[in-house]
Parts: C-alpha cells; sequence; structure tokens
C-alpha cells in the first residue's frame, strides 16, 4: 500500500482538482466522500480508480482485491476532500452514466442548486422513478455538493444528458409520454386527467421557472395549491410531493 504525504505528489494533485467541474472533465473522473456512500460506490457497477484512506482509520474490508488503496496522511487526505470534517475515507470513480429509460423519469431544466439536483436524485430514487434528464446548464452531477445530497443514488438511477431538453421531451412525448411542467400558472395538479402511466415530470429552475421553449413541449402545465401566504416551494420539496403523488397508486 503507497503511503502518500505531500500534497505536492501527482496522484493527489489529480485528486485535488476533481473538487471543480473543469478537473472532473479533463480527467473523467469524480470523488465521492464517507464510509456509506464509498462502500455503495465500491459494489456499483462504476470503475473504482483509487480508495484513499487517512492514516487514522483502519483500511475497510470488501475493497475488490484490483482496486489500488493508497493510504494519505490527515493533511494530505483534508486537502483532496470537501467536506470540512472528513470521514476518512474517500474513492476516486471513473465517470459513466446509464441513460435515463423507464415509464416513470424526471426532467430539470437549467437547476442550478447542487443541493435542489442532488435531493431530487436521492427522491426520485426513492419514489421508484427510473431515472433524470438534465439540460446541458444544469448544476453538475457528480460535483461533491450533489453526491453528498444524493446519498448514493448516483449511482442506481439513470441520468440523461441531452443538448436540447425540449428536443428530448418531444423525443419522448411522441413516443406516447405526457410530459408534466411544473409552473405556477398551471392547472391544478391534484385535478390533472388524462395522464400517461409513461410520464416524465419537469422541474423548473429555481428563479425563472420552465423555459418557454420546454413548456411548450408539455402535454400537461400544472401547479401545486398554494393555500398559505408563500409564492412557492423550493424546487426538490415540490419534485418530492409531486414524484410521490404521481406513483401513489403503483
Amino acid at each position: 500500500m503507497e503511503i502518500l504525504t505531500s500534497v505536492n505528489n501527482p496522484k493527489v494533485m489529480t485528486w485535488r482538482s476533481l473538487k471543480d467541474r473543469k478537473g472532473r472533465l479533463e480527467t473523467g473522473l469524480f470523488l465521492v466522500e464517507g464510509d456509506r456512500i464509498s462502500r455503495e460506490a465500491l459494489a456499483s457497477s462504476f470503475h473504482a480508480e483509487a480508495v484513499l484512506v487517512r492514516e487514522d482509520i483502519p483500511v475497510p474490508a470488501g475493497i475488490p482485491e484490483q482496486t489500488p488503496v493508497y493510504m494519505l496522511s490527515g493533511r494530505v487526505f483534508d486537502s483532496v476532500c470537501d467536506t470540512r470534517t472528513p470521514q476518512g475515507i474517500a474513492v476516486v470513480l471513473r465517470m459513466r452514466t446509464t441513460p435515463a429509460d423507464g415509464p416513470r423519469l424526471v426532467a430539470l431544466d437549467r437547476l442550478q442548486d447542487p443541493g435542489n439536483v442532488g435531493t431530487i436524485l436521492r427522491t426520485a430514487d426513492a419514489a421508484g422513478f427510473n431515472g433524470l434528464i438534465l439540460s446541458p446548464d444544469c448544476a453538475d452531477v457528480f460535483s461533491p455538493r450533489v453526491l453528498r445530497a444524493s446519498m448514493g443514488s448516483i449511482f442506481r438511477m439513470g441520468l440523461s444528458f441531452p443538448s436540447s431538453l425540449p428536443e428530448e421531451l418531444r423525443r419522448y412525448r411522441e413516443m406516447g409520454y405526457s410530459v408534466l411542467s411544473s409552473q405556477l400558472d398551471g392547472e391544478p395538479f391534484y385535478q390533472r386527467k388524462n395522464v400517461s402511466d409513461r410520464l416524465i415530470l419537469v422541474i423548473g429552475n429555481e428563479g425563472n421557472g420552465i423555459s418557454p421553449d420546454v413548456r411548450a413541449e408539455a402535454t400537461h402545465h400544472l401547479c401545486l395549491p398554494m393555500r398559505g401566504g408563500a409564492e412557492s416551494l423550493n424546487a426538490a420539496i415540490a419534485a418530492a410531493v409531486m414524484m410521490y403523488d404521481l406513483t401513489r397508486e403503483i
């Protein structure tokens, strides 16, 4: 097992670069931190390039034999991690995705907040949706904040990254999917009619909502009731309410 004690080690510098989208795109790698998500990563179909263990932490069991394990000094390990109090284990993984496929999908239209993207990913997994379709200007699903919020769901969900979300929605609509646009000026969500068993729920940008081009591809324009004084809900919370209601009869 190689022991690394310098923040200037080339491997350490590469791992540190994975905090930024540029580094992830250049290397094709991303990093997950923490015991639980690391175990999920190692058990998933993603290829693990390396397991990083802080020097004061025992090497965990269950690491595939062919996966390199590196012991890092505390200072070096902290420099690689994004969290303020890392748990002492991290895994470097090769990026890859399985395209979103199935009867129930969520599309994200320009969502910027990594916490919202990760939470929606986790909730979609829990609610039994099959995958996410992300517009090009969404928060990066492989960013540390998205990964933490997703709590490992990224290893179980299909992900598609079309160059044009409106064109992708049109393609699904032509295959018989209902495309449900969530918007403040829509029809009452709980009174929706004629929604197909195959559907895509579209969640819009936190500040600006659904873009006009995406809205034009929707078969349904729906809004959750606002019976109190609030004008809107957080995007991830609204998505959760709608996802669970859409699956309650399944």
